[in-house]
């Protein structure tokens, strides 16, 4: 799919890549205009780190509410937020996200589709 939109990606975690686009809606349009859907879910996931912000701490973070969104089958994930703030002088940092999922039908596939979709899309991986 990112080869049919003209989009970068890198690996990020296990079978996950990062796209590198500016934002969920110009994503959304380039989606949008090869014929497929792009589902947000409403549901917010949110992690939180002590410590100051950095690419370890993120990537660790990213981790995080990736296994904590495993179990819905969705196959994308938008980082909607990521604030630095403290408390009583002690740094913290929230990084929120909201599930996303592409796929072809306008109408969102059940969690068994979603499942069968993913496990060919492995297997075609090889």
């Amino acid at each position: 799919m990112t080869q049919l939109l003209g989009l970068e990606s890198e690996p990020c975690s296990g079978d996950w890549s990062l796209l590198k686009v500016l934002d969920g809606f110009s994503l959304d349009r380039k989606i949008h205009a090869v014929g497929w859907n792009f589902f947000f879910m409403a549901a917010e996931v949110k992690v939180m780190f002590f410590g100051s912000l950095g690419p370890v701490k993120i990537q660790t973070a990213l981790k995080r509410i990736l296994e904590k969104v495993k179990q819905q089958q969705f196959n994308a994930l938008e980082v909607t937020q990521i604030v630095a703030r403290h408390f009583l002088g002690v740094p913290y940092v929230t990084v929120s996200a909201h599930s996303r999922h592409l796929q072809q039908s306008c109408y969102l596939d059940s969690t068994e589709t979603r499942q069968k979709s993913q496990h060919n899309a492995e297997w075609a991986r090889g």
